[in-house]
């Protein structure tokens, strides 16, 4: 089948993103401060938290758009 090296290596490609951002996930809080950003948006009123991680996405979003931007040079 014509291609499905190409395909076969997207693959493996996309595997190894969700490994590293699995690993992110589940570590980058306690390492790199990930969520407790300043700029992150925290509201607590009685026993009601509001959360909204805006810093925190916005590195994560530029950081995504170089790897992808570089990826596809």
């Amino acid at each position: 089948m014509p291609g499905s090296g190409d395909f076969g290596r997207m693959l493996i490609v996309m595997g190894l993103v969700l490994l590293v951002l699995g690993v992110l996930f589940s570590f980058g809080g306690r390492l790199f401060g990930l969520g407790r950003l300043p700029g992150d948006i925290v509201i607590r009123r009685g026993n009601f938290t509001f959360y909204f991680p805006l810093m925190t996405s916005i590195l994560l979003s530029l950081g995504l758009t170089v790897l992808l931007w570089l990826l596809r040079r």
